[in-house]
């Protein structure tokens, strides 16, 4: 029989030793936090978004795009809902394409991996980092800090730096390294943003629907829509996650907010100009009442220099253009982004080409596998960075058992 260790028990470590067991691997999974799956119990607001109907190569990134192909057509969204009906995981899809368990808690996805694993006759030891990952004559050798254990196949699946809190660490870095695998440099995606714009502080805690626009010396690098959250250090929320990858790409980025989608600067001009003739009473603290929420739009006409206590009698078109210009494109300078303790994906991570990307075995060290957020692959936010995670972790999983 052959022995597989999967060394994390996250996502892609999960579906790897799920998958390997049930081909007639003998499979351990060493896991250094108390319980497996932490990460996975948290994603997506703690609901998981678990894979997207739209999941296509199209979606990920890394220095070779083309490697994660193979994985992902092997087991793609289809057939990972299937696996997960065959586990008793009912999902629902959003209209656009999120796939989420019916529950919508992420604790449904990772009990049944876990009832999984336990059925299968995983061995498990949780609470246990693994410090070292060695060749030896007779196969591989693994060491913790408690003892060491061979095996004839290590999976190695610890993830990325993201989510420190939940186990995010650099140990997968470090023991494919050890082995000669070189890593690319790592920055965060899925990140809060940081922005020096003055109104970020009055604005915490409050959100909005927002067309968002990621822009470098006036050059629209990426664009999306939805909801924004303001903290008191910058951006959050969906539509944040999604551009963050770009605007964090190059320095000097820009995020701008479209506040009114649905109307033109002009057409916006006239409702308010309209406002201060209709009601001269108001201040101009108020002139944005019903198109934005009243702390946005305070902020909005102090960022214009206006004080919110001035009447708005006598408002000028020329004033009200600017208002309108602003509300429609309010600019926030990225100045960085909150780290990977609260980043949720890791950009770059050991290189693909060191790997075979239709076995995910190491071309350096046979009989050694990785998969998961460890590797130079990253997706789109929406769920492909999941789908990726049990596409690669099925085919670790197959190859390591034997095929």
């Amino acid at each position: 029989m052959i022995t597989v260790a999967v060394i994390g028990g996250g996502a892609s470590g999960m579906m790897a030793a799920l998958t390997a067991a049930s081909r007639g691997a003998a499979v351990t999974v060493f896991e250094r936090q108390s319980r497996l799956g932490r990460k996975l119990a948290v994603t997506g607001n703690g609901r998981c978004n678990l894979t997207n109907l739209h999941a296509s190569p199209e979606s990920y990134h890394g220095t070779d795009r083309s490697f994660a192909v193979p994985a992902l057509r092997r087991f793609g969204q289809e057939e990972t809902r299937k696996y997960f009906r065959e586990l008793g995981l009912i999902t629902v899809a959003e209209p656009n394409g999120k796939v989420y368990p019916l529950s919508d808690t992420a604790g449904s996805v990772v009990d049944v991996l876990r009832y999984a694993l336990d059925a299968a006759g995983v061995r498990l030891l949780d609470g246990c980092e693994v410090n070292r990952l060695e060749r030896t004559k007779n196969g591989l050798l693994i060491s913790w800090a408690g003892g060491s254990m061979a095996a004839d196949r290590v999976i190695v699946a610890c993830g990325g730096m993201a989510g420190e809190r939940f186990g995010g660490t650099g140990l997968g870095y470090r023991l494919l390294g050890e082995l000669g695998h070189p890593c690319t440099p790592l920055r965060c995606a899925l990140v809060q943003l940081r922005s020096d714009n003055p109104g970020c502080r009055s604005l915490k805690g409050v959100r909005a629907d927002a067309g968002v626009t990621v822009t470098r010396r006036g050059r629209i690098l990426a664009a999306t829509e939805g909801e924004v959250q303001f903290t008191d250090t910058g951006l959050s929320g969906p539509a944040i996650f999604e551009i963050s990858r770009t605007a964090l790409e190059q320095p000097e980025t820009v995020v701008n907010l479209d506040l009114v989608r649905d109307l033109s600067e002009e057409e916006l001009a006239g409702m308010l100009l309209r406002r201060a003739k209709n009601t001269p009473r108001l201040t101009l603290g108020d002139v944005f009442v019903g198109t934005v929420q009243n702390r946005i739009g305070r902020v909005l006409v102090a960022a214009e220099g206006l004080k919110a206590s001035e009447s708005v009698a006598g408002l000028a078109e020329k004033t009200a253009l600017r208002l309108a210009k602003r509300a429609k494109c309010f600019a926030f300078p990225v100045t960085g982004d909150l780290g990977p303790a609260n980043a949720q994906v890791t950009v770059g991570g050991i290189r693909t080409d060191g790997f075979d990307p239709h076995t995910m075995e190491s071309r350096l060290c046979p009989g050694v596998y990785a998969c998961g957020e460890v590797l130079d692959v990253d997706g789109d936010c929406g769920g492909y960075n999941l789908q990726w995670a049990w596409s690669s972790g099925r085919l670790a999983g197959v190859c390591a058992a034997g095929g």
